[in-house]
């Protein structure tokens, strides 16, 4: 479990950048009326996988990290399936890579940690 800062780094941004993502989708979800519980859900892991990776005082209960980790985790499958299609050397496959790593990261905290 020893990541190179900057590592960690490049996952920290990837999960700003998925939360910042997923907040206007959220957005434009509830402007249109559309059923948010599955995209607030992982909203919620992003936001506790983020403040793992900070290193921040976890002001979650355990059954919202077990959550946030089975919301992760079920996400994994699907983004590599992604990667798999994604063009070698795409912007795309570099935010791909970057996200699976930091999901795996924080899984792996989780996992070792705090369970």
């Amino acid at each position: 479990m020893n990541y190179s800062k900057e590592v960690i780094l490049e996952s920290i941004e990837s999960f700003k950048s998925t939360i910042r993502k997923t907040q206007n989708g959220l957005i434009s979800m509830s402007k249109k009326g559309s059923n948010t519980t599955l995209i607030n859900k992982r909203l919620n892991a992003f936001i506790i996988g983020l403040a793992i990776l900070e290193s921040k005082d976890l002001n979650f209960k355990f059954e919202e990290i077990i959550e946030a980790r089975d919301t992760l985790s079920s996400m994994l499958p699907s983004i590599i399936k992604l990667y798999n299609k994604s063009k070698e050397g795409s912007p795309q496959r570099t935010l791909l890579v970057r996200r699976i790593r930091a999901f795996e990261i924080v899984l792996e905290i989780i996992n070792n940690t705090i369970i």
